[in-house]
Parts: C-alpha cells; sequence; structure tokens
C-alpha cells in the first residue's frame, strides 16, 4: 500500500472514531490530517485547501460544549468523510 492511501486509511480511522465516540480526539485527527504529506502531495491541490478548511472548522466545533448552529461537529465530521471518500477516488484511480 502506498504511503499515501496508508495516511489516508489512518485520517478515515480517527474520523472513524470521533463519528462512533471511540475516545477519539480532534486535536488527533486535525494533527495526522494536516501532517499527512504524503497524502496531499497526491492530490490535486484543491483537495488540501478543502481539507484545511474542514479542519479549521472542526477545530473551532470543539471550542463548544455542544452543538451549534454554526459549527455542527456531526455535519463536519460527515464532510471529512465524504472528503476521504473522493481523494480515495483519485488515490485509485
Amino acid at each position: 500500500m502506498s504511503a499515501a492511501l496508508q495516511q489516508l486509511d489512518n485520517v478515515a480511522a480517527r474520523i472513524a472514531a470521533l463519528r462512533d465516540s471511540q475516545g477519539g480526539s480532534v486535536t488527533t485527527l486535525s494533527d495526522e490530517a494536516r501532517a499527512s504529506t504524503e497524502l496531499l502531495g497526491a492530490l490535486p491541490p484543491r483537495y488540501g485547501e478543502v481539507l484545511l478548511g474542514l479542519l479549521d472548522r472542526l477545530e473551532s466545533s470543539a471550542l463548544f460544549s455542544e452543538e451549534s448552529c454554526s459549527f455542527s461537529q456531526k455535519d463536519l465530521l460527515d464532510n471529512l468523510q465524504v472528503w476521504v471518500d473522493k481523494a480515495r477516488g483519485q488515490l485509485v484511480s
């Protein structure tokens, strides 16, 4: 498996842990995704821009103890999962 796919799998696992309340943390997900240089380098530049925007909003949502109307953590995690699925399609095509 390529390093980019491995990094994508790691990000996907962090998202799943947060979605399933398995003790994941937004900080860990964000740090790992931002450090995934092989993954980001293997994708078109727009993917990195979208990912960073989603991570910024997710980090902001973590500052609130409850869902806020501006930053729904569930919706952001859903959007990150869509990003993962599209990125996987780019990497395997």
